[in-house]
């Protein structure tokens, strides 16, 4: 993976649109935010971290409802959070046209249905098992007759069927219905951040949350497919953000004060 302060034709781009004058911005306005307002694709889950947002009374939070809003209003217009139950679900409406820009775990698979621009965070994926289970590591887990959720066609899951030969993984919809099946015991584990897990570890007595990695998730911000103008803008956005301080305030007021900012974007 290479690592550069900024993703050299994003920016190039984005500075020339800007060049050019009121026309440009216009132009930019029409592609990445076509009906007028910026429509931001977030995930909701309890489980929070850089790419989970949740439900609150007035709305919603989440370091992507951040970002979202300060994108927007850069741009000059209103916001707009477009709620989905998981990425996948974000993943399979990247061509339909229902929103303009997300922050979402990125893979190849994803990468043919929309454009990525920086990486702005990295978490290591691993396992919680049920409370009172002897499964204590990988080897332990990868056995016949295990069985492993995780949320439905996500980056986590294809990890964790690639990663595990034996144990079954099964995807389901939501954080809380797999949330449910850990705390009955109708499933042995969870495949997801280890951050999540930690967090999900004190509302489960007796889980444990294995110590093992098997795969390194990484969140960009993204824009559909053949969106080039969106997306020199948000990798610009993306970029500033995390030199600017506007990433640490989103974390910090998300409850991720420990999650450190990477000093430089990734591509």
């Amino acid at each position: 993976m290479s690592v550069q302060f900024v993703p050299a034709l994003a920016g190039i781009a984005f500075i020339a649109a800007m060049m050019v004058g009121p026309a440009s911005a216009d132009a930019l306005k029409d592609e990445i935010a076509p009906t007028g307002k910026l429509r931001v694709a977030i995930a909701i889950s309890p489980a929070g971290g850089a790419f989970w947002s949740t439900r609150t009374e007035s709305g919603y939070a989440g370091v992507p409802v951040d970002l979202g809003k300060e994108m927007a209003a850069q741009l000059g217009v209103p916001v707009e959070y477009v709620a989905f139950q998981n990425s996948g679900q974000i993943t399979d409406s990247a061509g339909k046209g229902n929103w303009d820009i997300t922050f979402l775990p990125k893979d190849p698979e994803r990468e043919t249905k929309m454009s990525f621009g920086p990486i702005y965070e990295v978490a290591d994926a691993t396992y919680i098992v049920k409370p009172g289970s002897p499964i204590t590591d990988f080897k332990s887990l990868d056995q016949a007759g295990i069985k492993v959720a995780a949320v439905n066609n996500t980056t986590t899951m294809r990890g964790a069927i690639a990663h595990l030969k034996n144990a079954k993984v099964t995807g389901y919809q939501t954080y809380d219905e797999i949330f449910g099946l850990l705390k009955n015991g109708d499933v042995d584990a969870f495949a997801l951040s280890r951050d999540q897990l930690n967090a999900m570890a004190k509302k489960l007595p007796g889980s444990r949350v294995l110590d093992e990695t098997f795969k390194q998730t990484v969140t960009a911000v993204a824009v559909p497919l053949n969106h080039p103008q969106s997306l020199a803008f948000a990798s610009k956005f993306m970029t500033d953000a995390i030199s600017n301080g506007t990433l640490r305030k989103a974390y910090d007021g998300n409850g991720l004060k420990d999650t450190p900012v990477r000093t430089a974007v990734s591509k």
